[in-house]
């Protein structure tokens, strides 16, 4: 399914409040917040040349997310930042001064760290960054995990020292039991997504993840024209769209959100023209996506900022997998887990379409971004899918250009 956006908001300025959330400033500091994080490397920008030439655009680059902070998901951008920034705002709060993030690792602000517990829903990935956030600070972390989460996922957020709940029924379901036991315990909610009342802290997820943006950009021989990005309740699509728009203002490339066929709750809230929350179907293969109510803030930004919905089936996202694990002519190979190829998956659905094709001026001129925001988080499944591990996958060592 493909439809244009058609919101009244549509092309309207970003909320003052998004676009100081996601401005040149905000991503500075997320920059700067990241060289205090021992393991911080910028991950690859890699160029799939022989793919570009196979579906007739200009050039594909994929931000390879896989590598993010040893968590193997963009996610890690976000929760543990807005952890950080949390625990920075309490140490200032109760020391009546101001406290730079070099300060992290003080033992004053440690103490502080100490007396915190952060809480969470999630269906692995963002769990796991406000685990590893909390457990850099020295906080308490509380992950809730709905029944669909598996044992595997469970395990990497519970190695980094965090509390585990299990909760019946769906991820939107975990949302709302992890946000009424933190208001009972008095724990700090970090999700990433947003409701009336509940926005600051999303915001500051979202803020992490322009990090990627900023890196990919400074690697990209050209602006790209096209930028297809995958959405569960919009955290990553609007964080991209709206720094994006920020950045290149009038000159912003063509975005388009890339849902689930069976969680598209961004796709009928665009349909709608306002927040809708779907019914729950059978599960998605892609996980990571699976929500069927969208963030406010992300609806807000991408009401403005995103041309164009569309949604994709279980066969595309498995297809995705498997061409870049084994890629065309020279290109190298990419693990990328169920969720993580979910915009290449809407870009090649896209271009297979004439009527697409047209809708979105692509052509032999278009130079595509895409973000591969996982890698096999779950090896099991990864291997279960592609028929590869991801070890094997990533031995490979195709060569292939990169930047």
């Amino acid at each position: 399914m493909f439809l244009l956006n058609s919101s009244s908001d549509y092309r309207q300025p970003l909320d003052p409040r998004d676009a100081e959330i996601l401005g040149l400033d905000a991503a500075n500091a997320v920059e700067r917040h990241l060289t205090f994080r021992e393991n911080h490397a910028e991950t690859p920008l890699v160029a799939l040349p022989a793919l570009a030439a196979e579906i007739g655009v200009a050039s594909i680059h994929m931000k390879d997310e896989g590598h993010r902070l040893g968590l193997g998901s963009f996610k890690a951008l976000g929760g543990a930042y807005a952890v950080i920034r949390l625990v920075l705002d309490e140490a200032a709060h109760r020391l009546g001064r101001a406290i730079d993030i070099s300060e992290l690792h003080s033992s004053t602000v440690r103490k502080i760290a100490e007396t915190m517990t952060v809480a969470c829903a999630t269906d692995g990935n963002h769990g796991r960054s406000v685990a590893q956030g909390a457990q850099l600070v020295g906080a308490r972390a509380v992950i809730s995990v709905h029944s669909g989460v598996s044992d595997e996922r469970v395990a990497a957020i519970a190695r980094f020292g965090a509390d585990m709940i299990r909760v019946d029924g769906t991820y939107d379901d975990s949302v709302r039991e992890a946000a009424r036991i933190a208001e009972e315990k008095g724990w700090t909610i970090v999700s990433d997504t947003s409701w009336p009342g509940y926005e600051r802290i999303p915001g500051l997820v979202m803020q992490g993840y322009t990090a990627l943006v900023r890196e990919a950009l400074r690697a990209m021989p050209q602006p790209p024209t096209h930028v297809f990005i995958q959405a569960g309740v919009g955290g990553i699509a609007a964080a991209v769209a709206g720094h994006m728009a920020i950045a290149f203002g009038d000159k912003r490339p063509t975005f388009i959100v890339v849902d689930p066929a069976r969680a598209a709750c961004l796709f009928e809230t665009a349909r709608a023209g306002h927040l809708v929350t779907v019914a729950h179907g059978e599960p998605t293969i892609m996980a990571m996506l699976e929500c069927y109510e969208p963030s406010l803030v992300a609806w807000r930004i991408l009401s403005r900022v995103a041309d164009a919905f569309m949604t994709v089936d279980e066969d595309d996202a498995i297809a995705v997998m498997k061409r870049l694990a084994d890629p065309a002519g020279n290109d190298p190979a990419i693990v990328a887990g169920e969720s993580g190829g979910v915009g290449l998956a809407g870009l090649i659905g896209a271009i297979g379409d004439p009527a697409i094709r047209q809708a979105l001026s692509l052509d032999g001129h278009s130079r595509i971004f895409l973000v591969n925001t996982e890698g096999a988080t779950d090896p099991g499944k990864y291997e279960e899918i592609v028929g590869l591990s991801p070890a094997a996958v990533a031995a490979k060592h195709k060569t292939g250009a990169s930047g």
